[in-house]
């Protein structure tokens, strides 16, 4: 038992820092998702996101689609570059935090439409994100 005021120390064997749970996996994976995503709302028109299956932005107008995508693109930059950088790392969690909220309501918008197959992307999405803001917010976050 540690004594009262010792701070608990980490013991680290072989030389090596314990594995972080919850951030495995592709770490580039979910950046290029939403990098590819946002890129398409912000590239293409309503009617060609209509016309290609996306039949959900029929009730939106455009300028909320193009923020959507301005979201999703800001969030895959803010899960990659401050990783790269090592400049203001704690962006990255929050960046898949924000993630989380996203997806969240995307599943809400496909699941009102009685859409099956967005739904279940949306929530393998929310889970990776929710790994990623787990992970990095954890005890050992870079």
């Amino acid at each position: 038992m540690a004594e009262p005021g010792v701070a608990l120390q980490l013991r680290v064997e072989g030389g090596r820092q314990p594995e972080r749970q919850g951030d495995q996996g592709d770490p580039g994976l979910l950046p290029a998702v939403f990098l590819f995503s946002g890129g398409t709302k912000l590239l293409r028109s309503r009617e060609q996101l209509i016309a290609s299956g996306l039949g959900l932005y029929e009730g939106w107008r455009p300028p909320g689609i193009k923020a959507l995508g301005v979201l999703e693109v800001l969030a895959a930059t803010g899960l990659i570059l401050p990783a790269v950088t090592g400049i203001a790392p704690v962006l990255v969690p929050l960046a898949a935090t924000g993630l989380v909220v996203t997806m969240a309501g995307a599943m809400a918008v496909h699941a009102r439409r009685g859409e099956v197959a967005f739904p279940v992307l949306n929530a393998v999405l929310l889970i990776l994100a929710a790994g990623v803001a787990w992970g990095r917010f954890g005890l050992y976050a870079f």
